[in-house]
């Protein structure tokens, strides 16, 4: 192989890891700005202010208006925070099973390959639903 060849070679190799950088910060961005929309949704629905948010979770308003915003790239830390306080939590997945979850979340907790219809078996989230509601039911007899 000559100097020329394996200049090429080095050079395609070089290119080929700056585009996979690439793609990889506009997957992180995508990723981010999906937390970022989720997190607003959900002070937005329980009719919280940036300022309400950011003293229940012991952050500054503008870090709460900002990240929102997606002005800043918010330590790990700081979502953690903003998520609990919204009564969600950050979940970290291997690459591999995220495919799988997806489609687990989606089916309504349906496990793989298990049949749909009215014959098929409750899924895990009308499980969990069903067993909520009666110890909804005890606190409420409860408080009476």
């Amino acid at each position: 192989m000559d100097k020329h060849h394996k200049l090429r070679i080095f050079v395609l190799t070089l290119k080929l890891g700056m585009l996979l950088f690439v793609l990889n910060l506009l997957e992180m961005s995508t990723i981010m700005s999906t937390v970022l929309d989720e997190l607003q949704n959900a002070r937005k629905a329980i009719g919280q202010t940036h300022e309400m948010l950011a003293e229940r979770a012991g952050v500054s308003r503008m870090t709460v208006q900002r990240t929102e915003a997606g002005k800043i790239d918010p330590r790990l830390s700081t979502l953690l925070a903003l998520a609990r306080t919204l009564g969600m939590d950050l979940m970290l997945v291997p690459k591999s099973l995220r495919p799988d979850l997806e489609s687990f979340v989606r089916s309504g907790g349906r496990f793989l390959g298990q049949p749909v219809g009215i014959s098929a078996p409750p899924s895990l989230v009308d499980a969990l639903l069903v067993a909520e509601k009666p110890a909804k039911k005890r606190s409420a007899a409860k408080s009476k």
